[in-house]
């Protein structure tokens, strides 16, 4: 007994060690939560879009309806704005500039949320755009859905996100020209 008051930390310690070594799923566990590397699978799933993220019926304002599903296999510009918002409206000639010199090596998705449908045409008819605007006619999902306005993906043509922009940007500048360049070849 005086031993074991002894050595009781070691005998613990030898216990923990013991059971990590025999217990398959206890191992595979604390391995699991201790490991500092992403697996493979969970990298591709946070970037990248799956089928039932693109599986959304689009209502064209300036274009024939669609599904994004329809873009699959290309590069898309995938835009989340609203006419309420302020700084929607500051990057859209920006938008419109880039669309204007990179529609033939892309496509663009601009999808109005929160947003009457009269506004939305008033606004793009009033300011002469002609980049695609689409309003969501079915749910997106949690991973599609922004949590700011304006938020902006390109994204591959296996539905790999190449970018995500959540804030303004001038997106006809040099760097983001440069970008687009880089991912359309």
């Amino acid at each position: 007994m005086a031993f074991l008051k002894k050595n009781l930390v070691y005998v613990i310690l030898l216990l923990v060690v013991l059971a990590f070594a025999l217990i398959k799923p206890l191992r595979e566990f604390v391995s699991s939560q201790f490991a500092m590397t992403a697996t493979v699978d969970k990298v591709v799933a946070e970037s990248s879009f799956s089928d039932e993220d693109f599986d959304i019926d689009l209502k064209g304002i300036n274009t024939p309806n669609a599904k994004l599903s329809d873009f699959k296999g290309q590069i898309v510009f995938l835009n989340f704005w609203g006419t309420w918002c302020a700084p929607c409206r500051t990057e859209w000639p920006s938008i419109e500039a880039l669309y204007q010199s990179k529609n033939s090596k892309m496509a663009f998705v601009l999808i109005a949320m929160q947003d009457k449908e009269d506004d939305v045409k008033r606004f793009v008819t009033e300011n002469h755009y002609t980049a695609p605007v689409y309003i969501a006619e079915s749910p997106l999902t949690s991973k599609m859905l922004p949590n700011v306005f304006p938020t902006t993906y390109i994204v591959g043509r296996n539905l790999q996100i190449l970018k995500k922009e959540d804030s303004t940007l001038d997106w006809n500048s040099d760097s983001s020209q440069a970008f687009v360049d880089s991912v359309t070849k």
